[in-house]
């Protein structure tokens, strides 16, 4: 069983800045893909940014330039830098891992969710 915590979080102005973390752990043979999604209210949820095969990253159109996906093998943590933060961003962001065991199977793993607020 793996367990993903996310934290950072909150409420910012228009121009501003965040960092979340997604820090997991458990049976944990291999990670195969991460990645950070968001929903919106009254919309679905959509892929923000990814990290496939340890290194390659890819950023929605939307967030290109301003976010930044990046992980700490050694702490087992994921990060998403925000700049320039815009009050369409907000949304309740949740982390995705992609794990497996080392009985070979294959999970998807998903964070809590932490809610960007972005006003003014």
């Amino acid at each position: 069983q793996v367990q993903l915590v996310e934290s950072g979080g909150g409420l910012v102005q228009p121009g501003g800045s965040l960092r979340l973390s997604c820090a997991f752990s458990g049976s944990i043979f291999s990670v195969n893909a991460m990645g950070w999604y968001r929903q919106a209210p009254g919309k679905q949820r959509e892929l923000v940014a990814s990290i496939i095969s340890g290194s390659s990253t890819n950023y929605a159109d939307s967030v290109k330039g301003r976010f930044t996906i990046s992980r700490d093998n050694a702490k087992n943590t994921m990060y998403l830098q925000m700049n320039s933060l815009k009050p369409e961003d907000t949304a309740v962001y949740y982390c995705y891992v992609g794990t497996v065991t080392y009985g070979g199977i294959g999970n998807g793993n998903w964070g809590q969710g932490t809610q960007v607020t972005v006003s003014s």
